[in-house]
């Protein structure tokens, strides 16, 4: 399995078959389409390929639309190849790029770089200046470049847009357990420890907190969470507070502070994984922090119950 990010570097391949697509999340819908690109190599002997864009081609096309993500870049890559693909070229989606003509896209983009022998591709696949080229026009063009097209059905697209759609509306509710069933995994934001106000350590709740590495990436509702927190490659059980921390401050700062259990070492500056399961409660202000400690002490037991029962 290789991964390039520069399409000089990609060697000559023998009857690739390629598919194209951002595939945030590599969530379940995903996987389906991965498959059938795998299953279409081993058929003729050939190898699976990839094209990615970075950054999202949204971003560029509609910069009036946030856009947040479910993967950063090296997640993303990481999951794409566990699935099976054998082969990953990320490409850039520049302003140049997008204005390729759809015919300019077909001859000296696809055909005369990857020399595909199958281009597997959603019926509703856009390409080219203005979206103007489609499935059709890869079909028209099929014979002229001797190459073949499989066309994923309309029910594997829907279901891999909507699922995208509807994973990032489950993580920004909070609904870190259904989003996660889309995703065919737990969900992931990874961060850096970073030094807080320490508040928590005064009432025996001491917490990490997380800037996260992508500024991107979806960051769950506001809540509670029981979560594990991967440190050093090891995970530890731990509850995870998404807020403003109404009880102790009024700071318009988002912060990501997580108790980790049975650790205690010092791990600031430090890159940590958080690992959502599931959604304990909403963030609320309490009127004193002996009522907040109380609540914490409910929490940690309803989430050390919970992350045993899994």
């Amino acid at each position: 399995m290789a991964q390039y990010f520069d399409i000089k570097d990609l060697p000559h391949l023998p009857n690739p078959v390629i598919t194209i697509g951002t595939f945030d999340g590599v969530h379940q819908g995903h996987k389906t389409i991965l498959n059938e690109v795998i299953k279409h190599a081993k058929e003729i002997n050939g190898e699976s390929v990839l094209l990615t864009f970075e950054p999202h081609p949204r971003k560029l096309i509609f910069p009036e639309q946030p856009l947040k993500l479910l993967t950063p870049l090296k997640d993303k890559l990481q999951l794409i190849q566990q699935a099976g693909i054998q082969h990953i070229l990320v490409v850039p989606f520049t302003r140049d790029f997008s204005n390729l003509s759809s015919e300019d896209y077909i001859k000296d983009f696809l055909v005369n770089t990857f020399h595909p022998h199958t281009i597997v591709i959603g019926y509703d696949h856009r390409f080219g200046h203005d979206r103007e080229g489609g499935i059709d026009m890869l079909k028209k063009y099929a014979g002229v470049y001797n190459y073949e097209v499989y066309e994923i059905s309309a029910k594997l697209i829907d279901e891999a847009v909507v699922s995208s759609t509807k994973i990032r509306k489950a993580l920004q509710d909070g609904h870190v357990t259904e989003a996660s069933h889309m995703l065919g995994r737990n969900y992931n934001l990874r961060g850096t420890v970073v030094r807080g106000a320490q508040i928590g350590r005064t009432i025996g709740f001491p917490t990490a907190n997380v800037l996260p590495e992508n500024s991107e990436q979806i960051v769950p509702g506001n809540g509670v969470y029981a979560i594990q927190v991967e440190v050093n490659g090891q995970n530890y059980n731990a509850m995870l507070n998404i807020g403003y921390r109404p009880t102790v401050s009024n700071e318009l700062q988002l912060h990501i502070e997580a108790n980790i259990f049975d650790f205690s070492g010092d791990i600031y500056g430090q890159q940590i994984t958080l690992i959502f399961i599931e959604k304990l409660r909403d963030e609320q202000k309490f009127p004193s922090l002996d009522a907040l400690k109380e609540q914490l002490s409910k929490d940690k037991q309803n989430t050390l119950e919970l992350l045993a029962a899994i």
